[in-house]
């Protein structure tokens, strides 16, 4: 069996992916005149802007939801796995695609804005709906709902409870399945509830866990302030293959820079438009903004955060890809959340693994509560104007089985199983979003020609020249 998820996992990870992705940012960068940087202003501005409403959530609250599924295990032990693979130059690589996903990030999120319609009193939408109503082509939609209605019920869920599990099992030597039955039973009080409670808890976990984290960082950074620029030219040097010490897995640096940061930060991999799409705003294109931002608090913040404290206290290794490594500094210690536990405890023994124990939970939950969400707004889209209250049931059953299941499973099928996940997603979605670009495009120099006018942006739909909108006529 590990042999064929093995297989499956090299043909949807081939280097084709790789190059799809950064084309795509590329591309959607230069379209947009680089939007993630001149409109960085703008972006945190329309943060706390809106209001909730009884069909959708705030602006803010979409936010939340959107970095509650960007920023997981991909932030601590993803990183972890990119420098053991890859070398400290993968991080690099890992800003880039950030740098370039935030473009693919606002044109989903955008999209997701424009296609959405009304299902159940709540707004709902995401890829399914975009590629049905945009591109007229209703089997790729099918296929996307079930894609991804397979990769976040039973695929990816196992990474997150596995990571929490290990990492707790590590600081405080909890048996894994204590941990995964806590966390799979705090699960389901939760998404019982519905969007609406998933909305309510992200809002408040979220930035608590985001800025505890980050303010870790700071302080182990002040502690090192002296090898800050050490630290940073060995990233760009492994990055470009000038680090002789590393020139052994320059490819590699490449390879899992993009991979671990698609999935840390998920732009371009179709999962954000589903939050955006919940959202009550007056234009497409301002949710747009708002989650094109949150791939930079994802990965410029969050896991640089992580990379840091790795590489300033030297507690990581790196893999030869001939066999052996090139760096181990911890004999012995899988790749994962235990270079983060180690780094921390280098400078705080009594707190650095249940520091890490503790962040992990938070931030892998949440992680859990955005792919129920995605699930169950794909479910929507495949039962429309019918009941089915007994699908939820059963979507809500399989994601608390998974949960579990991944907890007590090994970590290498966790991640392979999460990376077959998240390829899956991608590959559809890229294609997609580059088929319906056109329409994002309208909706963003509709958007820059209402704020240049001094209006509050509103869209309207036909004045766009957008056709096929529900809910903005």
């Amino acid at each position: 069996m590990k042999e064929i998820i093995d297989a499956i996992n090299g043909i949807i990870w081939s280097n084709a992916l790789i190059f799809l992705c950064l084309a795509a940012g590329v591309y959607f960068s230069f379209a947009l005149k680089f939007i993630q940087l001149t409109y960085v202003r703008e972006m945190v501005g329309l943060l706390f802007k809106g209001q909730s409403s009884e069909k959708g959530v705030s602006s803010f609250q979409a936010f939340a939801i959107a970095i509650s599924g960007r920023v997981g295990t991909g932030n601590i032990a993803g990183v972890a796995t990119a420098i053991a693979m890859g070398g400290p130059g993968a991080i690099f690589w890992m800003w880039v695609i950030a740098f370039l996903g935030a473009s693919s990030a606002f044109i989903e999120s955008t999209l997701g804005q424009i296609y959405k319609e009304v299902s159940g009193g709540l707004y709902r939408g995401g890829p399914a709906y975009y590629i049905e109503k945009g591109l007229g082509i209703k089997w790729y939609a099918w296929l996307f709902a079930f894609a991804t209605i397979l990769s976040t019920v039973l695929f990816l869920p196992g990474v997150q409870s596995n990571s929490i599990a290990l990492s707790a099992q590590n600081a405080f030597d909890i048996p894994v399945h204590y941990t995964g039955f806590g966390v799979t039973l705090l699960l389901g009080m939760i998404i019982i509830g519905g969007v609406k409670r998933i909305s309510k808890v992200a809002e408040v976990v979220v930035p608590f866990m985001a800025l505890a984290y980050i303010l870790m960082a700071v302080i182990i950074i002040v502690l090192n302030i002296a090898e800050v620029p050490a630290i940073f030219a060995l990233i760009f040097k492994s990055a470009f293959n000038i680090e002789a010490a590393f020139s052994g897995v320059f490819g590699m640096a490449i390879a899992w820079g993009v991979k671990r940061g698609i999935y840390s930060n998920e732009a371009g991999q179709g999962t954000a438009p589903h939050a955006a799409a919940a959202a009550e705003v007056t234009h497409p294109a301002a949710q747009g903004l708002v989650q094109a931002f949150s791939v930079y608090v994802d990965t410029l913040f969050v896991c640089t955060a992580t990379a840091l404290m790795i590489l300033f206290t030297g507690q990581y290794n790196v893999v030869h890809p001939e066999g052996g490594f090139i760096v181990e500094n911890l004999p012995g210690v899988p790749f994962g959340p235990e270079f983060t536990q180690f780094a921390i405890g280098t400078h705080f023994p009594a707190i650095g693994k249940g520091f890490v124990a503790i962040a992990l939970l938070f931030f892998a939950f949440t992680t859990i509560m955005a792919y129920y969400f995605i699930a169950e707004t794909n479910l929507s889209y495949l039962t429309r104007n019918k009941s089915a209250k007994w699908a939820v049931r059963v979507l809500q059953l399989a994601i608390l089985c998974a949960t579990f299941y991944g907890s007590i499973k090994t970590a290498e099928v966790a991640w392979t199983l999460g990376d077959i996940g998240v390829g899956m997603m991608a590959w559809l979605n890229i294609v997609a979003i580059l088929l319906l670009r056109k329409p994002a495009f309208r909706a963003w120099e509709d958007y820059k020609k209402q704020k240049a006018e001094g209006k509050i942006p509103v869209f309207v739909a036909k004045d766009a020249g957008i056709e096929n909108t529900d809910l903005w006529k």
